[in-house]
Order: C-alpha cells, then structure tokens, then sequence
C-alpha cells in the first residue's frame, strides 16, 4: 500500500529531500539521445530555486494563477512543483504568470511571460525575448537552493483550477494524482496531456516512487524498461 498522501507540495519535496534522497525521482529521456537523471534533493533544489526566482523576481503570492504553455518536460514539472510550493494556482486561462518556450509575439495583458527554453545545454533563452519577457534559464541559478516561505500553502488553499474542476493542495495530491504502488518506478508518456503527465509524476512520488517521463521520440522498449527497472506504465 503507498504511503498517505503528503499534505501539500512543500510537504512533498520535503520527503524527497529526506531520507534516500540520493535516489533518482525524474528521469527525462528527450529527443537526440538526452537523458537527464534527477535525485529527490536534486528535483527539491531546481524547485527551491524556482520558487525563489517567482517569490522574490516575480513576486508571486499565494492564490497567483499560473499557466503552463509547455510540453511535458522535466523542467515543466519543476516548474509545477516551484509554482505549487510557492502557493500559487495552475489554470489553464487567464493567467497573471505564463510559462513558455516560445517568445513570439507579446503575453497577454496583464500577464508576466518567463520563457523557458528546454534544451539540455541552454544556459539561457537561444532567441529574442519580447520587452518585459523574463529568461528563466538565465535567472534561475542565481537564487537560493532552499525555499523558505514567508506564508507556505496550507492543504486548503487553492492549488489547481483546471476545465470547471478546482483542487486544492491536499487534493492535488490526493483526488488528482494517480495512484501507485509504494516505491514504484514508473514510464509515464509524454506525449499525453500536461495534467495528465503531472498527475502521473505526483502519484509516483507521493508513493514514495520515481518516474521516467519518455519524450515521444523515444521508443518504450524492452530494453528501455529492464535498463530503468520500470515497474508500472502510466
């Protein structure tokens, strides 16, 4: 049986920086041959991170809605994680922050557009940002590796408001994410919808679990599946 559901997701990454945090909790295979391989204090550092880049670049707050213009990609799900902890809410309407890996054209009115770009060796946003456009990739090293929110998310405050369905923190973690066994290893398909993906990515590591988030040009494999010790496919 997996273990309860942490509460939130500060909750969550609090676990997986404890323990056997040494342990791989996201491995992305992209296109090209890219694998990139994520421990849980690792996966908590790029969510520190991010979540100081939004509270003190950004100023988010707790209740600010965030979209994700993204495919599904170990930096989305970093950013899910960073957005959560720092209390804001997912949507996928008007937004006051969008994520995004193109900066064409300008954000909508009112919204703060961060382009992040996915590749394996950007070190920034390889194109032209559009005034006012924040370059995640340039930013996000510079701020602290741990989170220390002045006012954390409680499991009642709102976390998702997703096609009419609104989730809070608790729920997030517990009506939304898939279930799984305890400490499964998961092949989650990312190719599918984000929510679906990210749903897939909270079950696995609320089970105390990992998952290995497959770009659609990567074949699932026999041999894929032995060498990453799949137990479960999403």
């Amino acid at each position: 049986m997996a273990p309860t559901a942490p509460l939130t997701v500060a909750d969550l990454l609090h676990r997986l920086r404890s323990g056997n945090s040494a342990a791989p909790r996201l491995t992305w295979y992209g296109p090209g041959g890219e694998r990139v391989e994520l421990s849980g204090r690792v996966l908590d550092n790029w969510a520190a991170k991010t979540s100081n880049l939004l509270v003190e670049e950004l100023d988010v707050e707790l209740g600010a809605r965030f979209r994700l213009d993204l495919p599904a990609h170990w930096k989305t799900a970093v950013l899910a994680l960073a957005a959560w902890q720092a209390g804001a809410v997912l949507v996928d309407g008007e937004a006051d922050l969008l994520f995004s890996a193109e900066a064409d054209g300008a954000p909508p009115a009112g919204a703060t557009r961060v382009v992040v770009a996915l590749g394996a060796l950007d070190l920034a946003y390889p194109g032209a940002l559009s005034p006012g456009d924040v370059d995640y990739a340039a930013l996000v090293r510079q701020f602290a590796d741990s989170f220390d929110p002045f006012d954390p998310p409680a499991g009642d405050d709102d976390a998702a408001r997703l096609g009419g369905d609104a989730l809070t923190q608790s729920e997030l973690l517990g009506r939304w994410a898939v279930p799984a066994e305890a400490g499964a290893r998961i092949l989650v398909d990312a190719s599918r919808p984000l929510p679906e993906v990210l749903a897939a990515l909270l079950g696995a590591w609320a089970a105390d679990g990992s998952a290995v988030l497959r770009h659609q040009d990567v074949a699932d494999t026999p041999a894929l599946r032995k060498a990453e010790r799949i137990t479960a496919a999403d």
